[in-house]
């Protein structure tokens, strides 16, 4: 087999990408990474990495078979092999020690420590190296990874429903249902696939929601999200969904200096994290940064209007889930206002689809940053 020939390599790409899906619950701060050893063209062997601590993808395909299984064998990988010292050994030692002759990625790390050094080591001592097979599919399986290593921020999605006139609710300050039940299972999913999500002291007060991955005809597996709340006085009621929630799913409140203390401490007593900006006004950037100390590198931010414009006029969103209901409400609370207007500039449309009776579309900005 050539490793000049990318295309060969696409099966086998596609299998370890199947495997590092595997550790989607399990990896997170580490990239999802699987790994698949071929001799003449069979596979011989695979491994993924399982959760952060553990031996990564590459350990776990090659550290059952002899030397003399592994020898002149080829293998694939979804990411660049680490070169460094963390809580595992370099990946790129045990390929050499196991007399790999050819190593195939999707993409290199974006990982400082990495960042092609883990190629450039092996083929310095002689391995033959190819990098770029699916290289698209790999990045978007590890895009939480991969923004906050290149941008030093969270991957951001903004989500809302809308009626057909472009309303989220029939009345300011009054929650409306808009959207179907089965796009509330579809939004307990997106909920799954997001380790925070983010909401605005207007609707925690109006909607009064949980955030968890449950609703009263649905509940979803996978690990609850952690949920923030962007209040910069502290006003989210102690007796709320979510405070009540707060010691079975992890909730942070993010305030300002401005908030009383007494409303603070009330919240900490009830397993509340609150974080405190030394001003008055909540900035967004500390936010990404109080996100990422928490461990959370994407965040679904579920409202309300003015939370989605300000994200947006930050540039700091990554993709926009919109859900357009098949009701005209005539009046009430606009979803941001210049959303279409904005799309068209600076978004793209990446995908259309109904679910039950609603659409959903995806937008990601242009030029794909």
């Amino acid at each position: 087999m050539s490793a000049s020939d990318s295309s060969i390599w696409i099966p086998a790409m596609r299998r370890a990408l199947a495997l590092a899906e595997r550790g989607r619950d399990g990896a997170a701060p580490n990239p999802m990474v699987g790994a698949v050893l071929l001799r003449d063209g069979r596979v011989v062997a695979e491994g993924w990495h399982h959760r952060a601590g553990a031996a990564h993808a590459e350990v776990e395909c090659l550290r059952r078979l002899p030397q003399a299984a592994t020898r002149g064998a080829d293998l694939v990988v979804s990411l660049e092999p680490c070169c460094h010292h963390g809580r595992t050994g370099p990946c790129t030692e045990l390929i050499l020690k196991h007399g790999i002759a050819r190593v195939v990625v999707a993409t290199t790390d974006p990982n400082p420590l990495v960042a092609g050094q883990g190629l450039a080591r092996l083929r310095r001592d002689g391995v033959e190296t190819l990098c770029g097979v699916l290289s698209g599919e790999a990045r978007e399986l590890n895009r939480n990874f991969f923004r906050r290593m290149e941008m030093g921020r969270p991957w951001i999605t903004l989500k809302w429903a809308q009626s057909l006139d472009g309303r989220i609710t029939a009345q300011a300050g009054t929650r409306t249902v808009i959207s179907s039940a089965q796009s509330r299972v579809e939004t307990l999913r997106l909920r799954a696939a997001h380790p925070g999500l983010l909401i605005g002291i207007g609707t925690a007060l109006v909607d009064n929601p949980r955030l968890s991955l449950v609703d009263p005809c649905h509940a979803m597996d996978g690990r609850a999200p952690h949920r923030l709340v962007l209040d910069s006085r502290a006003r989210l009621p102690i007796d709320s969904e979510l405070v009540r929630s707060a010691g079975a799913q992890p909730l942070t409140l993010l305030c300002g200096r401005g908030a009383p203390t007494s409303r603070v401490e009330a919240l900490r007593a009830r397993g509340v994290g609150v974080a405190v900006y030394p001003g008055a006004h909540v900035p967004l950037e500390w936010v990404m940064a109080q996100a990422l100390a928490l461990g959370l590198d994407g965040v679904l931010v579920e409202g309300g209007a003015t939370v989605h414009a300000a994200f947006l006029a930050a540039g700091l969103v990554d993709e926009v889930r919109v859900i357009t209901a098949p009701v005209v409400l005539g009046s009430g609370l606009p979803s941001v206002a210049d959303v279409a207007a904005a799309a068209r500039r600076n978004f793209r449309l990446t995908s259309r689809r109904l679910v039950g009776p609603d659409q959903w579309e995806c937008w990601r900005p242009e030029g794909g940053r």
